[in-house]
């Protein structure tokens, strides 16, 4: 079999191609009636989410000792993941709202 330096460059970029890390992602999560909508997602480090309150209410995504965003009546608000794991996450003014983000590698 003849193979040209032009094809082992071709399968050269493909295989760089296919290692090359996924881009990040924009999560969307809705607020809607004290309810965060998925109330639970799964993300990737590096993803962003964005959070967009539709109720005329403050609220907020906060992590026990962690981020603290804050949402204000009809805005959105944005996290960028920047570690791996499982969170749990509720409104400081509203605890009964509660949502979870699994973060993979």
């Amino acid at each position: 079999m003849f193979i040209t330096r032009a094809a082992i460059v071709l399968l050269s970029m493909g295989a760089a191609a296919a290692a090359a890390p996924s881009q990040a992602e924009t999560i969307q999560v809705a607020i809607d009636r004290l309810v965060y909508l998925p109330a639970e997602i799964e993300a990737k480090v590096g993803d962003e989410v964005e959070w967009i309150n539709r109720d005329a209410l403050v609220h907020t995504a906060t992590v026990e000792g962690g981020a603290d965003v804050l949402l204000p009546a009809n805005k959105t608000g944005r996290l960028v993941l920047q570690e791996a794991g499982s969170f749990d996450y509720i409104c400081r003014y509203h605890p009964n709202m509660k949502g979870r983000i699994t973060v993979r590698p």
